[in-house]
């Protein structure tokens, strides 16, 4: 059974409380082991998602999925060279897809699995909101039947105080046309990555996202 080893939430909690080139050079080997350990569990992620999302096949590989850890702080106040955790996309691209798809976050406080689009470019987020605007009942029986029993959360949080231009504020699904990004998000604790049976219980959510995905993939696809 796949999981993620404890030892590399040890790691990631020793990076955030040292968080320098000096310490990371020091524990590159620790670095290493995390890194082989979160890549050997998306191997796995990707091979089961193969096996019911045709857009996701065993080809991919889990580098091509996996962000540097190497943080970009050219244009940020923080300044610690990097991340606290492992961050993967999972598409047919890798972790460059423009479109919907899968995402990890591992990380020392915080961890969660995603599933959608974030942040559309401009001719796709206009097609999302099109297919809103004709089908949106179907959105709404999708999110009903997903978003049942509280574990998964549609992200709310990224969205216009207007709605946008061509779209009435008595549209019955103005809230969800007012989205600039449309993603479904789980938390994960520790204790439920690091159990025997994590990869089953993300993949099961990852099931029932597949629907929402499955929506904006046939928006752009018609666009």
């Amino acid at each position: 059974m796949s999981h993620i080893q404890k030892s590399t939430f040890d790691f990631l909690t020793e990076l955030k409380a040292n968080n320098s080139r000096e310490w990371f050079a020091d524990n590159r080997a620790k670095y290493e082991a995390a890194l082989a350990d979160v890549r050997s569990f998306l191997t796995d992620l990707i091979a089961a998602l193969s096996e019911f999302d045709p857009k996701i096949n065993t080809s991919i590989q889990a580098s091509k999925c996996l962000f540097r850890i190497y943080r970009d702080t050219r244009f940020s106040n923080d300044k610690t060279p990097y991340k606290s955790w492992f961050g993967a996309g999972i598409s047919v691209d890798g972790r460059k897809l423009q479109g919907p798809e899968y995402y990890i976050h591992i990380g020392a406080e915080n961890s969660f699995i995603a599933c959608g689009y974030w942040r559309p470019e401009k001719q796709h987020l206009e097609a999302i909101r099109q297919e809103i605007d004709y089908t949106g009942n179907k959105l709404d029986e999708i999110l009903k039947t997903v978003l049942t029993g509280g574990n998964i959360a549609l992200f709310k949080e990224d969205l216009l105080k207007r709605a946008p231009a061509g779209y009435s504020e008595d549209n019955p699904f103005i809230d969800f046309i007012k989205l600039k990004s449309f993603v479904l998000d789980r938390s994960l604790t520790i204790k439920e990555l690091s159990a025997k049976n994590a990869l089953d219980n993300i993949v099961a959510s990852y099931k029932s996202m597949l629907p929402f995905k499955e929506f904006l993939q046939e928006a752009i696809d018609t666009e």
